[in-house]
This record gives C-alpha cells, sequence and structure tokens, in this order.
C-alpha cells in the first residue's frame, strides 16, 4: 500500500531519533528524570522502541498499532520535557523558552501519528 510521503517522512524521524539513543547515548542520559531506575538501559529501551515504531509504521497490518505505540511513546516522553523545566542542571542547557516551546510540539506530534489512522 502507498501511504503519503510524510508518513514514510514520520517513520524516518523515529527511526532516526531510535538510532540517536545508540551513537549519542549520553545526551540521553543527562535528561533522565533522577527519579526513574537505570538510566541507560531506559535510553536504550527507548531506542529500540523508537526505531521499532519508525519501521512498523511503514507495515500496513501493524501501522494502526505502531501509530497507537508513538502517541504512548510520546506521552511517556512529555515526563521527561517536564522534568528538563524543572531545574538548570535538567535543562541540559537548553534555553528555557525552547524547552516551553516542546510540550506542544508533543501534542503536535501526537496528532501527527493520529492523522494517519484514516489511511
Amino acid at each position: 500500500m502507498n501511504y503519503p510521503w510524510h508518513l514514510y517522512l514520520m517513520a524516518a524521524i523515529y527511526i532516526l531519533a531510535g538510532t540517536m539513543h545508540f551513537i549519542k547515548p549520553k545526551m540521553y542520559l543527562r535528561i533522565m528524570p533522577r527519579y526513574l531506575p537505570n538510566h541507560k538501559l531506559l535510553v536504550y529501551l527507548s531506542g529500540i522502541f523508537e526505531i521499532l515504531l519508525g519501521i512498523t509504521l511503514c507495515i500496513p497490518s501493524v501501522k494502526n498499532i505502531a501509530i497507537y505505540g508513538v502517541i504512548a511513546m510520546l506521552m511517556a516522553f512529555l515526563f521527561v520535557h517536564f522534568y528538563m523545566l524543572s531545574s538548570k542542571k535538567a535543562s541540559a542547557g537548553i534555553p528555557k523558552s525552547i524547552l516551553l516551546l516542546r510540550i506542544p510540539l508533543q501534542f503536535l506530534l501526537m496528532y501527527w501519528a493520529y492523522y494517519y489512522l484514516s489511511f
């Protein structure tokens, strides 16, 4: 089945983002909330999850399940975004204005994924 090019773009973004968890794990370790256990494992698991979701977005028989997975993942990542707003150290040097913009961006990304349920 041929999907719109922007679904493939979204899939590629998640595959790239997941791959970055393995290329630059320190970047992700810096932003892990202190209250979560085993940061390194969580960084790698979230990377695997992002890659798998990106791939499965392109498979018609599991696309809708992948969409719900993307939405759930983005909801879970909201905790990291809010944590990054909690202190200068947690922000990893990212300006507060950018961190604040990431919150509505998460919801926009959720809507973008939800949009493809109709295809």
